[in-house]
């Protein structure tokens, strides 16, 4: 059973604005892959993909080939990506038609042998390489490897070329960006030398198709932009957050000079004080770090800051100024009151709220 009045709002016309704004940022011909995984940043990865598959986007990316099965699953047809594939994952691949991310020659090897052993001819990869962002990705020195089995191995054929940009939200790292990007363009060129057919070239997210236009190449990447959030607040302003959680005040009390607040006594009252509980707590997404007066909600349109520790079914807030009680509606972020705001006083960033909001929390949809 959902928790009663908690709910995560979602706004598909501020989705449609948002990838609307984000494609006019491009010249005509470059691709849009709009990326969904993890529940598409916590807004419900289904219904999400299936709207922006209805605007014709190009092609969608996940973390996981579980992810992509889920979309499968239920109707999505365009180009599904996953960007970080497991070895133990690649038949899957190949049994529902998704394209992996190669980022390592084991992994390449890997792939070949099981197109191989599905007797498959050209099927497509994705083949990632490290340009400073040093997570996942084959290093510049293998790609003369790289080339020899992509040109040797009939059952693979290269769909794209990627790489991740390190900094491109940070303009004072351009120099860094724009190393990245050129030598992302000589692995390109020693492709495109190499391979007897043209395939599409991606390394742009969010950032990089907002600030370094010299990126976009053929297909670009975002994420956080189609939710609303641009990492950078004149982006901000062009760009709608798409999601409201909210929730609902469960009871007021008072207590007195003194006496605490929730787990380990970590609020103790200097003054009477007048708290509510929100039907909310880490076990939804609303994690320990937004205690201790570290973040706020909006009831009744003022704001009221936690008291003590985060719960995991609920937390409390300080109303002794405000005229509220049980039932009234507690809104946690939403395009007023953002997820970023409230990340920027806990120390963290508007994606980790986003994804963490966990899956008993309902979506509602609206347009």
């Amino acid at each position: 059973m959902p928790l009663q009045g908690t709910r995560l709002e979602v706004n598909l016309a501020a989705l449609e604005h948002n990838f609307h704004y984000l494609k006019s940022k491009l010249q005509s011909g470059v691709k849009f892959m709009a990326v969904v995984k993890a529940n598409a940043y916590g807004h419900g990865a289904v219904t999400i993909a299936q709207h922006l598959q209805k605007l014709n986007v190009d092609y969608f990316a996940v973390a996981y080939v579980s992810e992509a099965v889920e979309l499968r699953d239920n109707g999505i047809q365009k180009p599904i990506l996953v960007l970080h594939a497991q070895t133990f994952m690649l038949d899957t691949c190949i049994d529902r038609c998704i394209e992996p991310v190669i980022y390592s020659l084991e992994m390449l090897d890997a792939f070949i042998t099981v197109t191989k052993t599905k007797q498959q001819q050209s099927y497509p990869i994705h083949l990632e390489f490290n340009t400073g962002l040093n997570r996942i990705g084959i290093d510049f020195k293998d790609i003369d490897e790289v080339i020899s089995k992509v040109t040797s191995n009939s059952a693979i054929k290269v769909r794209g070329l990627q790489s991740h940009l390190a900094a491109s939200e940070d303009l004072n790292e351009s120099n860094f960006t724009n190393l990245q990007i050129k030598l992302f363009e000589e692995v390109n060129a020693r492709l495109e030398k190499a391979l007897p057919y043209p395939f599409l070239k991606h390394k742009s997210n969010t950032s990089g198709i907002l600030n370094f236009k010299n990126a976009h190449f053929s297909m670009v990447r975002s994420g956080i932009g189609l939710y609303g959030y641009g990492n950078d607040q004149k982006f901000d302003a062009e760009l709608i957050p798409i999601a409201s959680l909210k929730s609902v005040i469960s009871q007021t009390r008072w207590i007195e000079a003194g006496e605490s607040v929730s787990y380990n006594r970590k609020f103790i009252a200097d003054e009477r004080t007048r708290y509510a509980v929100i039907a909310l707590g880490h076990g939804d997404g609303i994690n320990r770090i937004y205690g201790y007066g570290k973040a706020h909600v909006s009831i009744n349109g003022k704001l009221a800051p936690t008291l003590g520790i985060i719960c995991m079914d609920m937390f409390m807030v300080d109303i002794t100024n405000i005229d509220c009680h049980a039932g009234d509606e507690v809104i946690i972020f939403d395009k007023q009151l953002t997820a970023r705001d409230m990340a920027e006083k806990a120390g963290t960033i508007s994606y980790e709220i986003l994804t963490g909001i966990q899956k008993r929390v309902p979506r509602t949809y609206t347009q």
